[in-house]
């Protein structure tokens, strides 16, 4: 599919001069009307006041995987050695757990919140040769006066071997989850039963051509055995339409909730990370991005690598989800 000319390179917007060397988990706060990322291997946590043209930056002690506002206040977060609570911005941390798995070679990847204010984390496997991606769910409503919150594994290597934990979102209604793993160029759908938390009847939602050996930034999709970029984050409109980010491929596609390729969005750098809607509106999407382990040559072409963009859309999105706690 050729990109909608409306939606050109040149339709985005670069939202602050601030470059991360590996941005992801945006979400908007409508409270504080700010933009809120990660840069996970720069070990910081960023706020953007889009009005001002402002960012400030929270330096943390381990990377951070992904991040969400708590209803109560702060955020709560996935840093490598264990979720973390802090009650407001820059304060200290408070562990609320810790989930299964060495953090001598794994750390927390993609995450958020459902709507029920739980905190879901995948994990990535940095070897790339171990396929023990997993994900998490960190439930603190009733943890009461121990503070301990309940942390069941949803999905688990033994039931679908994964290397890279991205693509998490649900539909408006709460009854599907979508969940990838980045290196089998795959998103999966499940039927998510909320009250029960339980997942069910996984299939595949979308898959793409793989990596051609011998590939380079820049190649032409013609010659490159039609690689395209492989699944990162995501989101989901209110229309219950799946944005997704594709890492490597210069676009963000929107799927319809059946699976179909509706349209793509031509992105001015090479690897797009993941999308979230916000403004008042929550018709800007916002598109956090990558130049960690990019080459010279990549990055001299693309300089707005690390950078957030924006771009106004037709259809709003669905707001963050605040955790509960």
């Amino acid at each position: 599919m050729i990109p909608n000319p409306a939606y050109a390179p040149e339709a985005w917007q670069t939202v602050t001069q601030h470059i991360a060397t590996l941005g992801e988990s945006p979400f908007w706060h409508p409270y504080e009307q700010m933009l809120y990322w990660v840069d996970i291997s720069g070990k910081q946590i960023l706020r953007a006041n889009i009005y001002m043209g402002t960012v400030e930056a929270w330096d943390l002690p381990s990377e951070p995987g992904c991040i969400a506002p708590a209803a109560s206040g702060g955020l709560v977060m996935a840093l490598r050695d264990g979720v973390f609570r802090a009650q407001a911005w820059g304060g200290p941390l408070q562990l609320l757990t810790t989930l299964d798995y060495d953090p001598s070679h794994m750390r927390a990847n993609d995450g958020k919140c459902d709507a029920l204010g739980r905190f879901w984390v995948g994990t990535i496997d940095e070897t790339r040769t171990l396929h023990n991606a997993a994900l998490f769910c960190v439930d603190a409503r009733n943890s009461g006066h121990t503070g301990t919150p309940q942390v069941r594994c949803m999905i688990n290597p033994t039931d679908l071997p994964a290397a890279t934990a991205n693509g998490l979102a649900w539909s408006p209604d709460g009854g599907t989850l979508y969940w990838a793993d980045t290196p089998s160029h795959t998103v999966w759908a499940w039927n998510h039963d909320q009250t029960s938390n339980s997942l069910s009847t996984q299939r595949v939602f979308a898959d793409f051509k793989a990596k051609p050996v011998g590939w380079l930034p820049g190649t032409l999709d013609a010659n490159n055995g039609g690689y395209r970029g492989r699944p990162d984050g995501a989101a989901v409109d209110v229309q219950g339409n799946y944005w997704v980010a594709m890492f490597e491929g210069r676009r963000v596609c929107q799927f319809a909730p059946d699976g179909s390729l509706l349209a793509e969005f031509a992105v001015p750098l090479q690897c797009p990370t993941m999308p979230c809607f916000g403004g008042e509106d929550l018709k800007t999407l916002y598109l956090t991005s990558a130049r960690h382990h990019r080459n010279a040559a990549e990055l001299a072409a693309f300089p707005l690598s690390g950078s957030v963009l924006s771009m106004r859309v037709e259809v709003p999105g669905l707001p963050v989800n605040f955790f509960q706690d």
